[in-house]
Protein backbone atom coordinates (compact mmCIF):
# COMPACT_ATOMS: atom_id res chain seq x y z
CA UNK A 1 0.00 0.00 0.00
CA UNK A 2 1.34 3.57 -0.98
CA UNK A 3 2.33 6.00 1.71
CA UNK A 4 -0.49 9.13 1.70
CA UNK A 5 1.79 12.05 0.94
CA UNK A 6 0.07 15.27 1.27
CA UNK A 7 2.87 17.01 -0.23
CA UNK A 8 2.07 15.30 -3.21
CA UNK A 9 -1.77 16.40 -3.24
CA UNK A 10 -0.61 20.04 -2.98
CA UNK A 11 1.47 19.54 -5.89
CA UNK A 12 -1.30 18.31 -8.28
CA UNK A 13 -3.65 20.87 -6.68
CA UNK A 14 -1.31 23.67 -7.79
CA UNK A 15 -0.40 22.13 -10.68
CA UNK A 16 -3.88 21.97 -11.79
CA UNK A 17 -5.38 25.64 -11.14
CA UNK A 18 -2.11 26.98 -11.91
CA UNK A 19 -3.36 27.58 -15.65
CA UNK A 20 -5.86 30.31 -13.81
CA UNK A 21 -2.94 33.04 -13.52
CA UNK A 22 -1.82 32.56 -16.95
CA UNK A 23 -5.62 32.68 -17.90
CA UNK A 24 -6.59 35.52 -15.80
CA UNK A 25 -3.35 37.39 -16.91
CA UNK A 26 -4.21 36.64 -20.88
CA UNK A 27 -7.89 37.71 -20.39
CA UNK A 28 -7.12 41.15 -19.22
CA UNK A 29 -4.68 41.43 -21.38
CA UNK A 30 -7.53 41.13 -24.23
CA UNK A 31 -9.83 43.50 -22.24
CA UNK A 32 -6.94 46.42 -21.99
CA UNK A 33 -6.52 45.93 -25.68
CA UNK A 34 -10.24 46.21 -26.73
CA UNK A 35 -9.99 49.30 -24.86
CA UNK A 36 -7.28 50.73 -26.69
CA UNK A 37 -9.36 49.51 -29.98
CA UNK A 38 -12.44 51.41 -29.15
CA UNK A 39 -10.62 54.38 -27.73
CA UNK A 40 -8.86 54.55 -31.38
CA UNK A 41 -12.54 54.18 -33.06
CA UNK A 42 -16.39 54.65 -32.77
CA UNK A 43 -18.00 51.52 -31.66
CA UNK A 44 -21.78 51.33 -30.42
CA UNK A 45 -21.89 51.76 -26.69
CA UNK A 46 -25.10 49.49 -25.92
CA UNK A 47 -22.96 46.69 -27.94
CA UNK A 48 -19.76 47.46 -26.13
CA UNK A 49 -21.62 47.04 -22.79
CA UNK A 50 -23.05 43.86 -24.41
CA UNK A 51 -20.17 42.20 -24.71
CA UNK A 52 -18.41 43.29 -21.84
CA UNK A 53 -21.18 41.89 -19.68
CA UNK A 54 -21.07 38.38 -21.44
CA UNK A 55 -17.37 38.59 -20.73
CA UNK A 56 -18.03 39.35 -16.78
CA UNK A 57 -20.46 36.58 -16.46
CA UNK A 58 -18.19 33.85 -18.34
CA UNK A 59 -15.53 34.53 -15.92
CA UNK A 60 -18.06 34.04 -12.90
CA UNK A 61 -16.55 31.92 -10.38
CA UNK A 62 -13.07 32.61 -11.42
CA UNK A 63 -13.34 36.14 -10.28
CA UNK A 64 -11.27 35.96 -6.87
CA UNK A 65 -8.51 34.58 -8.21
CA UNK A 66 -8.36 36.81 -11.55
CA UNK A 67 -8.62 39.96 -9.03
CA UNK A 68 -5.39 38.95 -7.56
CA UNK A 69 -3.78 39.28 -11.19
CA UNK A 70 -1.64 42.68 -12.02
CA UNK A 71 -5.36 44.80 -13.58
CA UNK A 72 -8.09 43.74 -11.34
CA UNK A 73 -11.59 43.76 -12.51
CA UNK A 74 -12.55 47.07 -11.11
CA UNK A 75 -9.28 48.63 -12.55
CA UNK A 76 -10.30 47.21 -16.12
CA UNK A 77 -13.60 49.11 -14.72
CA UNK A 78 -12.18 52.35 -14.14
CA UNK A 79 -10.21 52.46 -17.30
CA UNK A 80 -13.31 51.64 -19.26
CA UNK A 81 -14.71 54.62 -17.78
CA UNK A 82 -11.93 56.68 -18.41
CA UNK A 83 -12.03 55.68 -22.14
CA UNK A 84 -15.42 56.04 -22.66
CA UNK A 85 -15.24 59.67 -20.81
CA UNK A 86 -12.44 60.73 -22.96
CA UNK A 87 -14.21 60.09 -26.10
CA UNK A 88 -16.90 61.82 -25.18
CA UNK A 89 -14.63 65.09 -24.52
CA UNK A 90 -12.88 64.54 -27.61
CA UNK A 91 -16.11 64.34 -29.88
CA UNK A 92 -17.70 67.23 -27.83
CA UNK A 93 -14.67 68.99 -28.62
CA UNK A 94 -14.10 68.26 -32.26
CA UNK A 95 -18.15 70.40 -32.57
CA UNK A 96 -16.92 73.01 -31.07
CA UNK A 97 -13.92 73.76 -33.33
CA UNK A 98 -15.94 73.29 -36.02
CA UNK A 99 -17.53 76.78 -34.87
CA UNK A 100 -14.17 77.71 -34.47
CA UNK A 101 -13.58 77.29 -38.35
CA UNK A 102 -16.88 79.27 -38.96
CA UNK A 103 -15.48 82.27 -36.26
CA UNK A 104 -12.15 82.06 -38.85
CA UNK A 105 -14.76 83.72 -41.70
CA UNK A 106 -16.11 86.55 -39.46
CA UNK A 107 -15.63 89.91 -40.67
CA UNK A 108 -12.37 91.58 -38.65
CA UNK A 109 -10.78 88.52 -38.18
CA UNK A 110 -10.79 86.68 -41.34
CA UNK A 111 -7.64 85.81 -42.85
CA UNK A 112 -6.14 86.64 -39.04
CA UNK A 113 -6.52 83.87 -37.03
CA UNK A 114 -6.07 80.27 -37.38
CA UNK A 115 -7.03 77.63 -35.28
CA UNK A 116 -6.01 73.79 -34.37
CA UNK A 117 -7.18 70.95 -32.86
CA UNK A 118 -5.26 67.67 -31.23
CA UNK A 119 -6.25 65.28 -28.79
CA UNK A 120 -9.42 67.39 -27.39
CA UNK A 121 -7.65 70.59 -27.03
CA UNK A 122 -8.32 73.61 -29.07
CA UNK A 123 -5.43 75.69 -30.00
CA UNK A 124 -6.58 79.57 -31.50
CA UNK A 125 -3.49 81.38 -32.74
CA UNK A 126 -3.41 85.24 -33.51
CA UNK A 127 -0.67 87.09 -34.77
CA UNK A 128 1.61 89.13 -32.26
CA UNK A 129 2.14 92.21 -34.83
CA UNK A 130 -1.34 92.41 -35.03
CA UNK A 131 -2.25 92.12 -31.43
CA UNK A 132 0.95 94.17 -30.46
CA UNK A 133 3.08 97.23 -31.67
CA UNK A 134 6.86 96.17 -32.16
CA UNK A 135 8.49 95.67 -28.54
CA UNK A 136 4.98 96.37 -26.91
CA UNK A 137 2.85 95.13 -24.23
CA UNK A 138 -0.24 96.85 -25.02
CA UNK A 139 -3.16 95.96 -27.22
CA UNK A 140 -3.74 97.66 -30.73
CA UNK A 141 -7.23 99.15 -31.33
CA UNK A 142 -7.09 95.69 -33.74
CA UNK A 143 -6.04 93.66 -31.27
CA UNK A 144 -8.76 94.63 -29.04
CA UNK A 145 -11.32 93.61 -32.09
CA UNK A 146 -10.36 90.08 -32.03
CA UNK A 147 -10.25 89.89 -28.64
CA UNK A 148 -13.70 91.32 -28.76
CA UNK A 149 -14.82 88.50 -31.45
CA UNK A 150 -13.15 86.33 -29.30
CA UNK A 151 -15.25 87.04 -26.23
CA UNK A 152 -18.29 86.68 -27.82
CA UNK A 153 -17.18 82.88 -28.84
CA UNK A 154 -15.90 81.91 -25.19
CA UNK A 155 -19.23 83.50 -23.22
CA UNK A 156 -20.91 81.09 -25.71
CA UNK A 157 -19.02 78.04 -24.78
CA UNK A 158 -18.79 78.46 -20.56
CA UNK A 159 -17.68 74.51 -20.31
CA UNK A 160 -14.01 75.77 -22.14
CA UNK A 161 -10.98 76.98 -19.82
CA UNK A 162 -9.06 79.03 -22.09
CA UNK A 163 -4.89 78.84 -21.50
CA UNK A 164 -3.53 82.22 -23.13
CA UNK A 165 -0.12 82.23 -24.06
CA UNK A 166 2.05 84.67 -25.27
CA UNK A 167 5.10 83.94 -28.01
CA UNK A 168 8.36 85.96 -29.44
CA UNK A 169 10.70 85.52 -31.67
CA UNK A 170 14.68 84.51 -30.66
CA UNK A 171 15.82 88.11 -31.35
CA UNK A 172 16.41 89.70 -28.12
CA UNK A 173 14.99 93.49 -27.10
CA UNK A 174 17.39 95.96 -27.77
CA UNK A 175 19.35 97.96 -25.22
CA UNK A 176 17.29 100.33 -25.02
CA UNK A 177 14.47 98.49 -24.53
CA UNK A 178 12.67 98.84 -20.90
CA UNK A 179 12.22 95.09 -20.75
CA UNK A 180 15.05 92.71 -19.88
CA UNK A 181 14.09 89.81 -22.07
CA UNK A 182 11.76 88.43 -24.15
CA UNK A 183 10.19 86.07 -21.65
CA UNK A 184 9.25 89.38 -19.98
CA UNK A 185 7.67 90.57 -23.01
CA UNK A 186 5.66 87.54 -23.69
CA UNK A 187 4.32 87.09 -19.99
CA UNK A 188 3.35 90.75 -19.94
CA UNK A 189 1.31 90.52 -23.52
CA UNK A 190 -0.48 87.10 -22.27
CA UNK A 191 -1.42 89.17 -19.23
CA UNK A 192 -2.89 92.25 -21.16
CA UNK A 193 -5.11 89.94 -23.33
CA UNK A 194 -6.18 88.23 -19.79
CA UNK A 195 -6.98 91.01 -18.78
CA UNK A 196 -8.93 92.68 -21.57
CA UNK A 197 -10.99 89.69 -21.27
CA UNK A 198 -11.92 89.94 -17.34
CA UNK A 199 -12.59 93.39 -18.47
CA UNK A 200 -14.73 92.07 -21.21
CA UNK A 201 -16.95 89.45 -18.50
CA UNK A 202 -15.28 86.65 -19.02
CA UNK A 203 -14.91 84.28 -15.52
CA UNK A 204 -11.66 84.30 -14.02
CA UNK A 205 -11.84 81.10 -12.56
CA UNK A 206 -11.79 80.16 -16.33
CA UNK A 207 -8.62 82.30 -17.41
CA UNK A 208 -4.98 81.43 -17.20
CA UNK A 209 -1.84 83.52 -18.85
CA UNK A 210 1.69 82.34 -19.35
CA UNK A 211 4.56 83.47 -21.21
CA UNK A 212 7.04 81.26 -23.22
CA UNK A 213 9.13 83.43 -25.14
CA UNK A 214 10.98 81.83 -27.99
CA UNK A 215 10.15 78.84 -27.09
CA UNK A 216 7.86 75.76 -29.03
CA UNK A 217 8.49 77.69 -32.52
CA UNK A 218 5.96 77.14 -35.29
CA UNK A 219 8.86 77.93 -37.63
CA UNK A 220 12.19 77.85 -37.70
CA UNK A 221 13.60 81.44 -36.70
CA UNK A 222 15.86 81.82 -39.82
CA UNK A 223 14.02 84.57 -41.55
CA UNK A 224 11.85 87.79 -40.95
CA UNK A 225 8.87 86.15 -42.31
CA UNK A 226 9.10 83.01 -40.10
CA UNK A 227 9.99 84.88 -37.13
CA UNK A 228 6.77 86.98 -37.65
CA UNK A 229 4.88 84.33 -37.57
CA UNK A 230 6.31 82.86 -34.35
CA UNK A 231 5.47 86.12 -32.80
CA UNK A 232 1.99 85.24 -31.53
CA UNK A 233 -0.81 85.21 -28.58
CA UNK A 234 -2.73 81.34 -28.61
CA UNK A 235 -5.83 81.23 -27.09
CA UNK A 236 -5.70 77.16 -25.96
CA UNK A 237 -9.29 75.69 -24.98
CA UNK A 238 -9.69 72.81 -22.78
CA UNK A 239 -13.34 71.41 -21.51
CA UNK A 240 -13.88 71.33 -18.42
CA UNK A 241 -15.13 68.12 -16.49
CA UNK A 242 -17.59 68.18 -13.75
CA UNK A 243 -16.27 68.41 -10.40
CA UNK A 244 -12.62 69.62 -11.62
Amino acid sequence: MEDYQPHKLQEEDDSDSAWLTTFADLSMLLLVFFVLLYSMSTLDTEKFSETFSSVTQALQGQMDKISTSRITQEEAGVLIDQVMMRRQIIESQRKVFAEVKTLQTKKGVEGLVSANFEDGVITIRVPGDVMFRSGQINLTPKGVQIITTLKNFFIQHKDQTIKIIGYTDNVRPSSKSRFKDNWEISALRAVSVLRQLLKMGIESTRLTATGLAYLNPIYPNTTNEYRAKNRRVEFVLEKRVMGQ
